[in-house]
C-alpha cells in the first residue's frame, strides 16, 4: 500500500493528474509559481521522488524527462481508503462510522459505486409469492 502523498508531492500529482498528459518540470513549476515561490530544483526532486516510488513513469526528451502518472487519482484515494480499513480491528464499525460521515451526495455515490460493482441487478421477488425451498 502507498504511503499517503506529502503536501508538496499531493500538489505536484495533482497537476500531473489533472492534466493527463506526460508533463516537464518546467510545466509543473509555473503552474505551482502561480500559489507559492519554488525552485526549479525543488520540482525536479519531487518528481524524480514520485519517479522513485512508482507514482509517475518518465521519458527522456532531449536534456530533460516528461513525466506521466501510473495510476489515477481515484485508484489513490481508494488504495488509501483501502489500506486504513484493512488496518481497522473492526472493519464493520469503521465502515458504519465512515458512512456517518458521509453526505447525502456522496451517499448517493456510494450508491451508484455498488450498483456499478454488482452489475445487472436481478429482479426483486414479489412480496406477495410465497418462496420455494430454494430460496428458504
Amino acid at each position: 500500500m502507498p504511503r499517503p502523498l506529502g503536501e508538496l508531492e499531493d500538489a505536484v500529482m495533482t497537476r500531473v493528474w489533472k492534466w493527463n498528459r506526460p508533463v516537464t518540470v518546467r510545466e509543473v513549476l509555473q503552474d505551482l509559481q502561480q500559489e507559492r515561490s519554488i525552485a526549479y530544483t525543488t520540482v525536479m526532486t519531487v518528481l524524480d521522488n514520485l519517479h522513485q516510488k512508482g507514482w509517475v513513469r518518465r521519458e527522456s526528451e532531449g536534456r530533460a524527462y516528461r513525466y506521466e502518472a501510473v495510476s489515477t487519482r481515484a485508484a489513490y484515494a481508494a488504495a488509501l481508503m483501502n489500506d486504513a480499513w484493512s488496518q481497522s480491528d473492526n472493519p464493520t464499525a469503521a465502515l458504519i462510522a465512515f458512512f456517518g460521515m458521509m453526505s447525502e451526495e456522496q451517499r448517493e455515490a456510494l450508491g451508484d459505486a455498488i450498483r456499478i460493482v454488482q452489475g445487472p441487478e436481478t429482479p426483486a421477488p414479489n412480496p406477495g409469492s410465497v418462496p420455494d425451498a430454494g430460496e428458504r
